[in-house]
């Protein structure tokens, strides 16, 4: 039986860690966590916020997924929204999901995100 989402994995290329992290700390706050010592020599990095895990694993030929991408949950969107655009990442709203604020994002090296928020009342 599952029991939890442990991490999300995607993928970058060879020597993009720089730029990731900058991303991923800077505009959504994520902290960066330690790699085992036995993956680590693989290059990438591993980030978190509390119990969600995103893990960037470097692959050979790597071109990022246009569709698939994690859905991260953020509790000020607009905010988010403000440092993505502050940091000259794409923000692209959308409002097809019922119940939700959501936009769409890509990192440095093209993956997709989502991030959304309920709204509430």
């Amino acid at each position: 039986m599952i029991t939890a989402l442990d991490h999300v994995q995607l993928a970058a290329p060879a020597g993009s860690e720089d730029a990731l992290r900058a991303f991923y700390t800077g505009p959504l706050r994520l902290t960066e966590i330690p790699k085992p010592a036995a993956l680590a020599a693989g290059g990438g990095c591993w980030f978190a916020a509390g119990a969600v895990q995103l893990h960037l694993g470097i692959e050979s030929g790597f071109r990022p997924a246009r569709k698939a991408h994690p859905g991260l949950r953020v509790d000020d969107i607009h905010d988010v929204a403000r440092r993505l655009t502050d940091h000259g990442a794409p923000v692209t709203w959308d409002d097809r999901l019922p119940g939700h604020l959501r936009l769409f994002t890509e990192d440095p090296v093209g993956n997709r995100l989502e991030l959304l928020q309920p709204v509430t009342g």
